[in-house]
């Protein structure tokens, strides 16, 4: 299982314009093959730093999702509205405890 973490901070005027961006396609990406599950996720100190955390059930999965149509369309509506880097990192998990 790869759990892919995408940390992004935002331009103050554009937080709510990417949660629209996110909830148009979120429901896509939560249904694509191999996705788990998808959480949008907000630091409560800094509103404008927001972070995507999904799971996968093979890294195969999140490449195909990150080589498909849905996701070139969508990183191209976001990457317009960083005030910073994005920073992104999979790790594969070891142990779960649920």
């Amino acid at each position: 299982m790869i759990v892919r973490w995408v940390h992004m901070h935002f331009r103050s005027e554009e937080v709510e314009r990417f949660i629209g961006v996110f909830d148009q396609s979120r429901e896509a990406i939560r249904t694509s093959p191999g996705c788990l599950s998808l959480r949008l996720l907000q630091d409560p100190t800094d509103p404008c730093s927001i972070q995507t955390l999904s799971t996968w059930e093979k890294a195969e999965d999140l490449e195909r999702y990150r080589q498909s149509r849905l996701f070139e369309d969508t990183w191209a509506k976001t990457k317009v509205l960083f005030d910073q880097k994005p920073r992104a990192y999979s790790y594969e998990v070891l142990r779960e405890l649920l």
